[in-house]
């Protein structure tokens, strides 16, 4: 339960100045404790100084001076953990530190002195006597929870939710050029199949290539194809027909006029239909020379 005594403004200013008579002076009382904390067996008290305006805090936010009042005094509850940043980067840090939960719904901070810090569970690399929290590596935003224990308040605990910022670094899949959530979905957590020079379904296509196109490496019906039909007609044009195309991957249409050291380049006479999940792009410089073509798939 909280007590709250409010004074007004003009009340307070009589009270604290100095009165005098022809006899006597008397020295105006101290309105409060001159913003420091004042505790008894009963209640704590955070005083303020000057005038009573507004919205006042430290810069934690544990304690908080409410507009109006010289004084508060309040019960204090059980006990909590807080962080700085609930949803740490991978590799990153954040600190968690003990309060003492008051009725009005503030918290006290605590010296971390008190408590001993663990990890409880989650991609934590550890944690420091002062609460400082070192994320591992993620392939996915994965929660994880770190705990303070002190005599008084036996284990309080915080759950965490470590973030996935870098997309190659996650344990046996790292630094491959796959993107770690994309191969712990098909194949599991530190499965040599998830390799990028791998063809685990045996269609043909590897694993990195699979990736790239946006398939499924474990489904051998799943392939992109990619073919070249005659335009009726016009003999001097090709169409080029490819499938699946995806909303988020960009496609480029090459050409070459020999496979031995040949550097193929983008087509410069054509036209395309711009469909999905098949596309048509057609060649329009297509006579007489013969020519060679591929598809360049990238992502964003």
């Amino acid at each position: 339960m909280r007590i709250l005594i409010a004074l007004f403004a003009t009340i307070l200013a009589a009270h604290a100045a100095t009165r005098t008579s022809e006899h006597y002076a008397i020295t105006a009382d101290t309105i409060d404790f001159g913003g420091q904390r004042v505790t008894s067996t009963n209640y704590t008290a955070d005083g303020s100084i000057g005038p009573i305006i507004g919205l006042s805090s430290e810069a934690t936010s544990a304690r908080v001076a409410k507009h109006g009042y010289i004084g508060q005094l309040y019960d204090l509850m059980g006990y909590a953990l807080w962080a700085t940043d609930d949803t740490p980067d991978e590799l990153g840090t954040t600190q968690v530190f003990p309060v003492r939960l008051a009725d009005d719904g503030t918290g006290l901070a605590l010296a971390p002195a008190g408590f001993g810090f663990s990890v409880v569970n989650g991609p934590l690399t550890g944690i420091s006597a002062g609460g400082w929290v070192t994320a591992g590596a993620v392939y996915a935003a994965t929660p994880a929870s770190v705990g303070a224990t002190s005599i008084e308040s036996g284990l309080i605990t915080r759950l965490l939710t470590v973030q996935d910022t870098v997309t190659d670094n996650f344990g046996s899949y790292a630094g491959d050029a796959l993107a770690d959530g994309w191969q712990v979905q098909y194949f599991g957590t530190n499965n040599p199949l998830a390799a990028p020079g791998l063809d685990p379904d045996g269609d043909g296509q590897k694993n990195l290539f699979e990736f790239t196109a946006g398939l499924i490496p474990t489904d051998p019906a799943s392939v992109f194809r990619f073919r070249i039909e005659p335009v009726p007609g016009q003999p001097a044009h090709k169409r080029l027909v490819f499938s699946p195309v995806l909303t988020n991957r960009t496609y480029t249409v090459k050409a070459a006029t020999s496979l031995t050291n040949a550097t193929s380049q983008p087509l410069t006479n054509q036209s395309t239909d711009g469909l999905i999940p098949e596309r048509r792009v057609t060649d329009l410089s297509a006579g007489g020379t013969r020519k060679f073509y591929e598809v360049e798939i990238s992502q964003p």
